[in-house]
Protein backbone atom coordinates (compact mmCIF):
# COMPACT_ATOMS: atom_id res chain seq x y z
CA UNK A 1 0.00 0.00 0.00
CA UNK A 2 1.64 3.56 -0.78
CA UNK A 3 1.57 6.31 1.96
CA UNK A 4 1.04 9.57 0.71
CA UNK A 5 3.96 12.38 0.26
CA UNK A 6 5.30 13.80 3.31
CA UNK A 7 3.81 17.99 3.26
CA UNK A 8 5.97 20.40 1.78
CA UNK A 9 8.87 17.58 1.78
CA UNK A 10 12.12 18.50 -0.74
CA UNK A 11 11.49 16.28 -3.94
CA UNK A 12 14.21 14.24 -2.53
CA UNK A 13 12.85 13.36 1.09
CA UNK A 14 9.68 12.34 -0.71
CA UNK A 15 11.40 9.73 -3.08
CA UNK A 16 12.41 8.20 0.49
CA UNK A 17 9.26 8.03 1.73
CA UNK A 18 7.73 6.80 -1.63
CA UNK A 19 10.72 4.10 -2.06
CA UNK A 20 9.96 3.16 1.35
CA UNK A 21 6.14 2.93 0.66
CA UNK A 22 7.46 0.21 -2.19
CA UNK A 23 9.91 -1.90 -0.51
CA UNK A 24 10.23 -1.80 3.04
CA UNK A 25 13.03 -4.00 3.74
CA UNK A 26 15.17 -1.92 1.63
CA UNK A 27 17.70 1.19 2.20
CA UNK A 28 15.04 3.59 0.17
CA UNK A 29 18.71 5.82 -0.25
CA UNK A 30 19.61 3.43 -2.81
CA UNK A 31 17.27 4.19 -5.49
CA UNK A 32 17.87 7.87 -5.04
CA UNK A 33 21.38 6.91 -5.34
CA UNK A 34 20.93 4.86 -8.61
CA UNK A 35 18.61 7.66 -9.87
CA UNK A 36 21.82 10.12 -9.75
CA UNK A 37 23.88 7.73 -11.10
CA UNK A 38 21.75 7.59 -13.90
CA UNK A 39 21.15 11.28 -14.20
CA UNK A 40 25.06 11.63 -14.14
CA UNK A 41 25.76 9.11 -16.43
CA UNK A 42 23.48 10.69 -19.12
CA UNK A 43 24.99 14.18 -18.29
CA UNK A 44 28.47 12.88 -18.85
CA UNK A 45 27.41 11.14 -22.01
CA UNK A 46 25.62 13.94 -23.27
CA UNK A 47 29.10 16.41 -22.43
CA UNK A 48 31.31 13.90 -23.81
CA UNK A 49 29.34 14.18 -26.89
CA UNK A 50 29.32 17.79 -27.04
CA UNK A 51 33.40 17.99 -26.80
CA UNK A 52 33.39 15.49 -30.05
CA UNK A 53 30.97 18.00 -31.74
CA UNK A 54 34.34 19.35 -34.18
CA UNK A 55 35.55 15.57 -34.63
CA UNK A 56 31.96 14.63 -36.63
CA UNK A 57 32.67 11.26 -34.31
CA UNK A 58 30.06 10.28 -31.41
CA UNK A 59 31.33 9.50 -28.50
CA UNK A 60 30.56 5.88 -29.14
CA UNK A 61 32.53 6.00 -31.95
CA UNK A 62 35.46 7.75 -30.56
CA UNK A 63 35.64 5.64 -27.57
CA UNK A 64 36.02 2.42 -30.52
CA UNK A 65 38.60 4.81 -32.10
CA UNK A 66 40.47 4.89 -28.91
CA UNK A 67 40.11 1.63 -27.70
CA UNK A 68 42.02 0.76 -31.13
CA UNK A 69 44.36 3.41 -30.10
CA UNK A 70 44.92 2.46 -26.78
CA UNK A 71 45.94 -1.83 -28.17
CA UNK A 72 48.16 -0.22 -31.07
CA UNK A 73 50.37 2.08 -28.08
CA UNK A 74 50.20 -1.47 -25.74
CA UNK A 75 51.84 -3.07 -29.27
CA UNK A 76 48.92 -4.61 -30.69
CA UNK A 77 49.34 -4.58 -34.46
CA UNK A 78 46.88 -6.94 -35.41
CA UNK A 79 43.94 -5.65 -34.42
CA UNK A 80 41.04 -6.38 -31.96
CA UNK A 81 38.36 -8.92 -32.13
CA UNK A 82 35.05 -7.27 -32.86
CA UNK A 83 33.74 -8.87 -30.09
CA UNK A 84 36.91 -8.06 -27.72
CA UNK A 85 35.97 -4.26 -28.57
CA UNK A 86 31.98 -5.34 -27.80
CA UNK A 87 33.50 -6.45 -24.25
CA UNK A 88 35.72 -3.47 -23.44
CA UNK A 89 33.00 -0.96 -24.46
CA UNK A 90 30.15 -2.76 -22.56
CA UNK A 91 28.24 -2.83 -25.10
CA UNK A 92 26.22 -4.87 -27.58
CA UNK A 93 28.10 -7.11 -30.22
CA UNK A 94 25.15 -5.64 -32.56
CA UNK A 95 25.98 -1.89 -31.72
CA UNK A 96 29.52 -2.19 -32.22
CA UNK A 97 28.86 -3.88 -35.55
CA UNK A 98 26.71 -1.44 -36.79
CA UNK A 99 29.67 1.30 -35.21
CA UNK A 100 32.40 -0.51 -37.11
CA UNK A 101 30.54 -0.03 -40.70
CA UNK A 102 30.33 3.46 -40.22
CA UNK A 103 33.78 3.62 -38.76
CA UNK A 104 34.39 1.81 -41.99
CA UNK A 105 32.68 3.78 -44.81
CA UNK A 106 34.58 6.78 -43.31
CA UNK A 107 37.81 4.98 -44.35
CA UNK A 108 38.88 5.52 -40.34
CA UNK A 109 38.97 1.58 -39.71
CA UNK A 110 39.95 -1.47 -41.62
CA UNK A 111 39.21 -5.04 -41.14
CA UNK A 112 41.63 -7.98 -41.32
CA UNK A 113 40.77 -11.89 -41.83
CA UNK A 114 42.14 -13.79 -39.33
CA UNK A 115 44.91 -15.95 -41.19
CA UNK A 116 44.22 -19.16 -38.83
CA UNK A 117 40.29 -18.91 -38.91
CA UNK A 118 39.11 -17.42 -41.87
CA UNK A 119 35.44 -16.86 -39.90
CA UNK A 120 37.40 -14.19 -38.27
CA UNK A 121 38.53 -11.22 -38.50
CA UNK A 122 40.33 -8.18 -37.29
CA UNK A 123 39.54 -4.46 -36.68
CA UNK A 124 42.72 -2.08 -37.07
CA UNK A 125 42.96 1.87 -37.58
CA UNK A 126 43.80 3.06 -40.76
CA UNK A 127 46.01 6.27 -40.83
CA UNK A 128 43.32 8.56 -41.15
CA UNK A 129 41.71 6.94 -38.22
CA UNK A 130 44.74 7.31 -36.06
CA UNK A 131 45.34 11.28 -37.22
CA UNK A 132 41.58 11.81 -36.68
CA UNK A 133 41.15 9.86 -32.74
CA UNK A 134 44.65 11.49 -32.18
CA UNK A 135 43.84 15.15 -33.09
CA UNK A 136 40.66 15.21 -30.79
CA UNK A 137 41.49 12.68 -27.78
CA UNK A 138 43.66 15.43 -26.41
CA UNK A 139 40.81 18.35 -26.12
CA UNK A 140 38.76 15.40 -24.84
CA UNK A 141 40.82 14.45 -22.11
CA UNK A 142 40.51 17.85 -21.06
CA UNK A 143 37.54 18.29 -21.10
CA UNK A 144 37.32 15.06 -18.51
CA UNK A 145 39.98 16.51 -16.95
CA UNK A 146 37.63 19.82 -16.21
CA UNK A 147 34.93 17.61 -14.95
CA UNK A 148 37.22 15.72 -12.24
CA UNK A 149 38.53 18.66 -11.03
CA UNK A 150 35.41 19.19 -8.54
CA UNK A 151 37.31 15.96 -6.79
CA UNK A 152 40.58 16.59 -4.76
CA UNK A 153 43.21 13.57 -5.07
CA UNK A 154 41.48 11.41 -2.21
CA UNK A 155 38.24 11.69 -3.50
CA UNK A 156 39.22 10.71 -6.83
CA UNK A 157 40.55 7.62 -5.32
CA UNK A 158 37.77 6.66 -3.43
CA UNK A 159 35.44 7.49 -5.84
CA UNK A 160 37.49 5.27 -8.32
CA UNK A 161 37.11 2.06 -5.34
CA UNK A 162 33.55 2.72 -4.87
CA UNK A 163 32.74 2.75 -8.50
CA UNK A 164 34.53 -0.14 -9.12
CA UNK A 165 33.14 -2.36 -6.40
CA UNK A 166 29.98 -1.14 -7.80
CA UNK A 167 31.03 -2.49 -11.31
CA UNK A 168 32.27 -5.43 -9.85
CA UNK A 169 28.83 -6.20 -8.11
CA UNK A 170 26.78 -5.32 -11.28
CA UNK A 171 28.53 -7.77 -13.00
CA UNK A 172 28.02 -10.53 -11.09
CA UNK A 173 24.74 -10.00 -10.54
CA UNK A 174 24.58 -9.68 -14.88
CA UNK A 175 26.57 -13.37 -14.83
CA UNK A 176 23.80 -14.91 -12.16
CA UNK A 177 20.90 -13.58 -14.10
CA UNK A 178 22.54 -14.33 -17.58
CA UNK A 179 22.67 -18.71 -15.79
CA UNK A 180 19.80 -18.51 -14.17
CA UNK A 181 17.68 -17.28 -17.31
CA UNK A 182 19.71 -19.89 -19.70
CA UNK A 183 21.65 -17.49 -21.95
CA UNK A 184 23.08 -14.42 -22.73
CA UNK A 185 21.16 -11.42 -22.67
CA UNK A 186 21.90 -8.47 -24.65
CA UNK A 187 23.23 -6.11 -23.33
CA UNK A 188 20.85 -2.66 -23.80
CA UNK A 189 24.10 -0.41 -23.76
Amino acid sequence: MLHPPPPDGDTQHQFVTFAESLYAEGDPRVHRLMDELRKVAHQLYRLSESSLDESSLSYAQFRVLMTLLFNEWRGNTQGINPSAISENQGTSRNTISALIRGLEEEGLIERQLDEDDRRRFYIRLTEAGRHKVREHARQHMQFVATLFAVFNSEELDTLGSLLGRLNQCAQSVRDERTVSHGGSHASSR
